[in-house]
């Protein structure tokens, strides 16, 4: 048991909970090594976002993560730290294990050893529930009912003793995985050799009784468990039928809930259930799987520690029998266990009058609450993005990719205004007013540097999506997308004058649109643009200025041969040296030489150089000394022997980190700390479009979804700050007409 300090007790608590299940398969990145029997049990993982989105709903922050060896690192990512103060979270295990003996415990136990509170059973109980010879023995300790069994390790040995018929099943296996029904000495070796061979575990061979089955679910705990209403197994009126994996899986076969029971048998099925609960040391949830036989005797076959939450099970039905939803069930699972923890005080009950009114809830449970159901729709909007190659020079991929977003604009009432740029693609508009200005302006770019070699296409590893601008542009208008229907979803844009604007140019330092920006953020009460957040939830405060400029050099070759031309490789590796040079930390100017090409030929035609240079910065009053600094060293000693040609590309002067823009920045750590998204005033190295609004303007970059490695092969974002950063930016939306601000607009 985790001992916790718990000071609010008499309030509405909204937890941090994590989600945690295991993949579909193995991969690398989920073991050290392939070891011992693999889980041939999984939750689908609609079913896990199902209950996460049920959780949502009841007004939690959820993060759905997967139990692999990676899993104490992302969850210390997530959860509170209650030794600083914060209230405790909670993992609601969804986990049956990976690999290896007793895996229903591996998550429970490492997360006691870290001391998070979890929903299920503990590793103890756990042991016990999955060994079913272990749970008989203790059923029989405990005088409880259940059907005599042998052992065998091998197909060979002694069977004599065996009375027929029998059910052969995997010792540590659930979900009916391995089910044979044998009455003869010959099917019964049989099966015995199929499950030392398939699951590489004892066989358990056990007294079948005819006749009718049944399931109990449990939720609860101790005095407080409350017994779910019988199911009844349609085994059609066959006392010898019994329900195999495949019926689980491909077809399940009919559920009776209530059955046709007589009250006095009623409650001895319940008070059994009871009673193996109990014994076997369990929490919060199980089901237990009971056999009656032609005289009405009862029989326990074994407890489920881990009841699936799948729609098609037995422990689903009976609670929708009882009255639960979904979501009020999945959200009752969490508060008995919180109650098991902290105390019944800790958990405020409510009706399920009110638990059904999603209205009731404040406007950020129902966003994030609907983006959460929402969430494989952004991811695919997402996938559909990168798979358009928007290279800055491909005007008719980015065309593509602007149509295909204005479709889902139109769709949530927004108008489109189109501003055609012949040498890149259309910068463009949208808004949801006919204004003559903006509560709020949101910049994003659907441009990339990628070309058609460096392109990396969309695919996930280990809760990130990697791909070409899945952080740096595409990641931001998915999360803009999200936003806006959940707004839309809830209401609650209506009277909000919200501006959107999407230019083409970025990746040459908004060549074309900059006065298309600043002209909209002049009409705008504020600014935020949708690059990447860093992982320790970065809001972009400040930025550096860039600066790009393109170098030619040639030596002029004499006529007379015997008057050698001057050497232009060593000519422009000087100058590169000192271009270098110019670098310096305490100035916060970076030098660098992106590209250098050099090549001398025979004969009276010029040798040629040409070098890119890149240049970051962090005072924009500087930019005209360093402006003539790599002008001179360009030219210094050329004099009649070489031919200089100096091309700006492009230029982004820094964001200071002014009074006005750290203001807008605290009225957005209040939202985020009422959504419990983390976020935090850093400097970023790198230039955006920002630079080209007004300085009078508020505005802050950065909220994007959480990600990094920008313009290279390893370009990511975290999936699950999709939902973090969509709630975020709608909630700075429907505030945003409320926002003040000190300094006001000229």
């Amino acid at each position: 048991m985790v001992a916790f300090q718990i000071n609010n007790a008499n309030q509405d608590i909204r937890m941090k909970i994590a989600v945690i299940y295991n993949h579909m398969e193995i991969e690398d990145s989920d073991v050290i090594n392939i070891f011992g029997t693999q889980n041939k049990e999984r939750y689908n993982p609609k079913t896990v976002e199902k209950v996460a989105t049920a959780l949502e709903k009841g007004g939690h922050n959820v993060r759905v993560l997967k139990g692999n060896m990676h899993i104490i690192d992302s969850i210390q990512q997530f959860m509170p730290k209650v030794m600083s103060g914060e209230l405790p979270g909670m993992v609601f295990n969804m986990a049956y294990g990976i690999q290896g003996q007793s895996r229903y415990t591996h998550i429970p136990a490492m997360l006691e050893m870290v001391g998070i509170p979890y929903v299920g059973s503990g590793p103890d109980g756990h042991t016990i529930a999955l060994d079913k010879v272990l749970s008989k023995m203790l059923f029989q300790r405990n005088d409880l009912p259940t059907p005599s069994f042998w052992i065998f390790s091998k197909p060979d040995e002694d069977c004599s003793s065996v009375t027929y018929p029998v059910i052969v099943k995997p010792k540590m296996e659930a979900v009916s995985f391995g089910l044979r029904v044998v009455d003869n000495e010959k099917d019964l070796r049989s099966a015995i050799d199929f499950i030392i061979n398939e699951y590489s575990q004892q066989a358990l061979v056990e007294s079948f009784i005819p006749g009718r089955e049944f399931a109990v679910g449990l939720i609860g705990n101790g005095p407080n468990l409350e017994v779910l209403p019988i199911v009844e197994i349609d085994l059609c009126g066959d006392p010898n039928g019994i329900q195999t994996i495949d019926d689980k899986m491909n077809k399940p076969r009919g559920k009776i809930c209530p059955p046709d029971l007589s009250p006095e048998v009623t409650e001895a099925i319940n008070q059994l259930a009871i009673r193996a609960f109990n014994a076997l040391g369990l929490h919060d949830f199980a089901r237990v799987d009971i056999r009656m036989n032609a005289q009405n005797e009862l029989f326990l076959l074994e407890i489920n520690s881990m009841a699936s939450l799948g729609m098609t099970g037995t422990y689903v039905h009976s609670s929708k029998v009882k009255g639960y939803t979904y979501t009020s069930l999945v959200n009752r699972m969490v508060d008995v266990a919180a109650i098991r923890y902290f105390g019944d005080t800790f958990v405020q009950k409510e009706s399920e009058e009110k638990i059904s009114k999603k209205k009731s809830q404040p406007l950020h449970f129902r966003l994030r609450s609907y983006i959460r159901s929402q969430l494989s729709t952004i991811q695919d909007y997402l996938e559909q993005m990168v798979a358009i190659n928007t290279n800055v020079n491909n005007v008719e991929g980015l065309n593509t990719l602007g149509n295909w977003i204005s479709t889902r604009f139109n769709h949530l009432g927004f108008h489109r205004q189109a501003h055609p740029q012949s040498e890149v693609g259309n910068a463009l508009y949208f808004s949801n007013h006919l204004k003559d200005s903006n509560d709020i302006l949101i910049l994003g770019h659907i441009d990339t540097s990628y070309d058609f070699e460096t392109y990396v296409p969309f695919h996930e590893e280990r809760g990130r999506i990697i791909g070409s601008g899945v952080a740096e542009s595409k990641g931001g208008i998915a999360i803009i997308l999200g936003a806006i229907q959940a707004l839309r979803f809830t209401r609650s844009i209506k009277n909000i004058r919200c501006g959107i604007l999407l230019t083409s140019d970025d990746s040459i330092g908004g060549r074309f649109s900059k006065k298309l920006i600043a002209e909209y953020a002049q009409t705008s009460k504020c600014v935020i643009s949708t690059k990447y957040g860093d992982i320790q939830g970065g809001i972009v405060t400040s930025c550096a200025g860039t600066r790009e400029y393109q170098i030619l050099l040639s030596n002029i070759k004499s006529k007379k041969k015997s008057q050698e031309p001057k050497d232009i490789i060593a000519f422009v590796t000087r100058k590169v040296t000192a271009w270098q040079k110019m670098s310096s930390k305490e100035k916060g100017l970076f030098v660098k030489v992106k590209r250098l090409n050099a090549w001398a030929t025979e004969g009276i035609s010029s040798d040629h150089a040409s070098v890119t240079i890149f240049v970051r910065f962090n005072d924009k009053h500087k930019s005209k000394d360093i402006d003539r600094q790599i002008i001179n060293i360009a030219e210094k000693n050329s004099g009649n022997e070489f031919h200089v040609q100096i091309k700006r590309s492009f230029r982004r002067l820094p964001v200071h980190e002014s009074a006005i823009n750290l203001q807008f920045y605290e009225n957005i750590k209040k939202i985020a700390d009422q959504l419990e998204v983390r976020v935090s005033a850093t400097h970023r190295n790198s230039s955006s479009d920002i630079c080209h609004v007004p300085e009078q303007i508020p505005v802050l970059d950065g909220f994007g979804p959480v990600g990094g490695d920008c313009n290279s092969p390893n370009e990511y974002i975290i999936r699950d700050s999709l939902i973090d950063r969509s709630a975020l930016l709608a909630m700075i939306i429907y505030k945003s007409s409320n926002f003040s601000f000190e300094e006001k607009q000229s």
